[in-house]
């Protein structure tokens, strides 16, 4: 598999990604949280969070010589992570268009276990909660009203610029940093080549 510098990454989509499983060489890197990942996550792949990603990515370019495909819950942290490692140096990115959600309903094989629920619906359940609390407090209070326009203020920025604030606090949250893998831990299970 080639990748044209000029419009790196490549994407791959489920059906490429089953047949670049199949082939000698190349590494699954999941950026999600430790949570997300035990909850389900493609067999054979790595675990190596985002923040943890981007904290390390020069030692970690140091052991993915081989093609990687990045993947998180839909595309954005995989896009995040593939501009840190490329900039590190790490040549063959490849981010899994759609993630493990396109994953999922291709019908793709995972691992299921007991996680968290992913970022996206946390995100949901919290600005939800915040927004329908505004509302209700505005019916005592008229200025709680700008709560909820605040909350839909921060979801538009985030539509916007393909970031998200709140999930990015949300994911430094102890229960979704449970588990998090040590740096060491994550080059020598690379190292070794364990899947």
């Amino acid at each position: 598999m080639t990748t044209d510098t000029a419009t790196r990454p490549a994407t791959l989509d489920v059906a490429q990604l089953r047949d670049w499983m199949d082939g000698p060489t190349g590494r699954i890197i999941d950026v999600r949280t430790p949570g997300e990942f035990a909850d389900v996550h493609i067999p054979g792949s790595y675990n190596v969070p985002l923040d943890l990603l981007e904290e390390h990515r020069r030692e970690l370019v140091e052991h993915l010589d081989d093609h990687v495909v990045l993947v998180c819950r839909s595309g954005g942290r995989a896009c995040r992570a593939e501009g840190a490692l490329a900039t590190a140096g790490l040549p063959n990115l490849h981010i899994l268009d759609g993630g493990i959600t396109a994953w999922e309903s291709a019908g793709g094989d995972v691992v299921r276990g007991d996680g968290t629920w992913d970022l996206e619906r946390q995100v949901r359940l919290v600005a939800g909660s915040i927004v329908l609390t505004g509302v209700l407090a505005s019916t005592v209070v008229p200025q709680a009203k700008w709560i909820s326009a605040g909350i839909g203020a921060g979801l538009t920025g985030a539509a916007l610029t393909d970031t998200c604030a709140m999930g990015m606090l949300l994911s430094k949250l102890p229960y979704n940093r449970r588990n998090m893998p040590a740096p060491e831990t994550v080059f020598a299970q690379l190292r070794e080549g364990r899947r």
